[in-house]
């Protein structure tokens, strides 16, 4: 079959013709066959030259039907030269459905999320986690809810997303939506896999995050000394429910475990580790990576505490662990009692034992990525934030090593 085509201009009778314009009309034909394609132009028959496929005259409405005509014949030149390149069948349907674009599914940003987001339910607790989820299905909603603003529309090409386009939804983002820095980079992140995926498919040509940087500074992490842990730690609270959460909350301090972790300990994670001494042996439900922790001597007399407490021991977990917010809430009022200023958060446990009970006691990052269950020793940095004392002893003891020199 012929790889060459022909293509004509001319102009189309309507039925019912009387008098006026003539719809102009487009053949392509390959190999004797012809396909017709509308222009969605017309023009005057006394104005139309058979032979040249144009219109004929000077004035600037016949020039700009002109140059609309080149621009639809080098249209089918280019489609008909990629074709060639990838050695694809050649016939005039096929010019005439690429012309059209109807050969393309249409494929929109909104309906990709969607289809990630419903694989991810399928899969959650084998590889992914219900938060996870929870955040790529509000990160659509927010895309949705920008393209309905700006676009006056439900949805959008993926094709048509550019640079633009994100940069325009990170400001909506941090204005309509006032989200945080940090929310927002968290939000553009799932934005960015979802356009990778769309990228791998080759649904796009072009990445449109090459160019875009995100700008957000990593908040420091605030912990809690070893004067206002021992403050925590020896307060007596005349309300039960208060000394409950602050025995879990000092616990985690010396573990290191986050809020779900520590919910979810059973006593049966609780064994002898190499050194015959009892070690918390479990894996970190974030990132499903082992997390295995030598019990402290002030971890482990909580946990004696709480060995026959009915409520947690009936279902065989380590500590009665109440909901995140009630924690969260008691931790505020212990703050108050303990004339602590900072935000007393649960979360901030974990910070504390990462800086003030391991680094600060000289113990090595590398260790307390691997207690901490971190996959990459650059988020036990954001962590753990070495203390002028450290720097103070590190320094005391270089010198004295100068001094023998």
């Amino acid at each position: 079959m012929s790889a060459n085509y022909s293509l004509l201009f001319y102009l189309k009778k309507p039925k019912g013709y009387l008098a006026g314009p003539k719809p102009i009309y487009m053949r392509i034909t390959v190999s004797g066959v012809p396909k017709e394609i509308s222009t969605n132009r017309e023009c005057d028959p006394t104005r139309w030259n058979s032979k040249a496929n144009r219109a004929s005259g000077t004035k600037e409405e016949i020039k700009t039907l002109n140059l609309y005509l080149d621009a639809l014949e080098h249209k089918v030149m280019n489609i008909h030269l990629e074709l060639l390149k990838s050695g694809a069948e050649i016939t005039a349907e096929i010019l005439k459905q690429k012309f059209v674009g109807k050969d393309i599914e249409r494929r929109t940003l909104i309906q990709q999320f969607s289809d990630h987001n419903k694989k991810m339910e399928a899969l959650l607790g084998n590889g992914f986690k219900e938060n996870t989820l929870k955040g790529y299905k509000t990160t659509s909603s927010h895309i949705q809810q920008y393209i309905e603003k700006e676009y006056k529309t439900s949805d959008i090409d993926i094709r048509h997303v550019d640079h633009a386009f994100i940069v325009g939804f990170e400001f909506y983002l941090r204005s309509s939506a006032n989200c945080s820095a940090v929310t927002t980079a968290k939000y553009i992140k799932n934005f960015r896999k979802i356009m990778n995926l769309c990228l791998a498919h080759r649904w796009v040509k072009e990445n449109p995050f090459l160019l875009y940087k995100t700008k957000v500074k990593a908040k420091e992490k605030e912990f809690l000394t070893k004067a206002e842990l021992e403050r925590i730690e020896n307060k007596e609270f005349r309300i039960d429910r208060l000394n409950h959460v602050r025995d879990i909350f000092v616990f985690c301090c010396y573990t290191g475990l986050s809020y779900i972790d520590v919910k979810q300990l059973r006593t049966t994670d609780i064994a002898k580790g190499v050194d015959n001494k009892l070690w918390i042996l479990t894996s970190r439900a974030k990132t499903e990576i082992n997390s295995n922790i030598p019990l402290l001597p002030n971890a482990l007399a909580i946990i004696n505490k709480y060995s026959d407490y009915p409520p947690s021991a009936a279902k065989g977990l380590a500590l009665p662990v109440l909901s995140n917010q009630k924690m969260n809430s008691y931790l505020k009022e212990i703050a108050d009692l303990c004339e602590i200023t900072k935000e007393l958060t649960f979360h901030k446990a974990r910070h504390t034992f990462a800086t003030t009970i391991t680094l600060s006691n000289n113990v090595p990052i590398e260790t307390v990525s691997r207690m901490l269950g971190h996959t990459n020793i650059k988020t036990t940095q954001h962590y753990a934030k070495l203390l002028d004392t450290r720097v103070g002893s590190d320094m005391d003891i270089l010198e004295q090593k100068l001094q023998l020199m």
